[in-house]
């Protein structure tokens, strides 16, 4: 892993930038980090390298919206969506490297979908049910997709707009469920051998740029429109997404 080329080392500074600027800045954007790490890294080995990343920004997230989370819609939550993890580990450890590749893939483009449609969607139109099976069906399936991919955003998303929260409460709710959840998958990604003594120096290397990424997010979406530039970074991660579906139909 650490034998990679410039333009490799480069490619995962940009991830862990844009991962910064997701967490604190434009949330969404982080998921053209995914693709773009698995290009230059197995795909499996690359989600033990984004999940440190991840805490890093969730850690700045929680520190501008702590006290905004409401805990309740996180109690109801969080046990599936540990179950979900579980569950996503046991498939994990049964799958290939090249037989990811294309699920990381496949996921990103249905978060992307789910993300466009619920950006589509006028305030108060989204109706979807708040009782616990919804929780367990979401929970559940923001575990599984989480730990294959770490792109459970939009699903999270469409969850705490279910339940109505108001701009600071949907923020720091989503900041602190991403922070715990993704500390809960450490160990299950270290037990697979994905977090390890290699994955941990591309983390100490690429650290400041995800502070940088961090700090300048907030002031970034100041002055860029969010709504072009989070089109952009979609449309960049639409087509990552693809070449990763596309590399394993044309290399059997």
């Amino acid at each position: 892993m650490l034998n990679m080329a410039g333009v490799d080392w480069l490619i995962i500074g940009i991830a862990a930038l844009i991962i910064g600027i997701s967490k604190t800045g434009i949330p969404g954007i982080g998921i053209l980090a995914i693709p773009l790490v698995a290009w230059v890294i197995p795909a499996k080995a690359s989600t033990g390298v984004i999940l440190p990343m991840l805490i890093v920004g969730d850690i700045f997230a929680v520190m501008y919206y702590k006290r905004h989370a409401v805990w309740p819609h996180l109690f109801r939550l969080i046990p599936w969506a540990m179950a979900g993890i579980v569950l996503g580990s046991l498939v994990m450890n049964k799958i290939t490297d090249r037989q990811l590749r294309p699920i990381i893939g496949l996921i990103v483009l249905t978060m992307l979908i789910l993300n466009y449609w619920r950006n589509s969607r006028q305030k108060g139109e989204i109706t979807v049910p708040t009782q616990w099976w919804f929780a367990a069906i979401i929970g559940l399936t923001a575990g599984v997709t989480t730990m294959l991919a770490n792109a459970a955003g939009p699903i999270m998303a469409i969850y705490l707009l279910a339940m109505q929260l108001p701009k600071n409460e949907f923020l720091g709710t989503g900041a602190w469920y991403y922070l715990l959840m993704n500390c809960f998958k450490v160990p299950f990604s270290a037990n697979l051998g994905l977090i390890n003594s290699q994955s941990l120096f591309l983390n100490m290397v690429n650290l400041p740029l995800i502070m940088v990424g961090a700090l300048s997010g907030v002031r970034l979406v100041k002055i860029i429109p969010e709504k072009t530039f989070g089109l952009i970074i979609q449309v960049l991660a639409a087509a990552a997404a693809i070449k990763l579906i596309f590399e394993f139909f044309s290399h059997p």
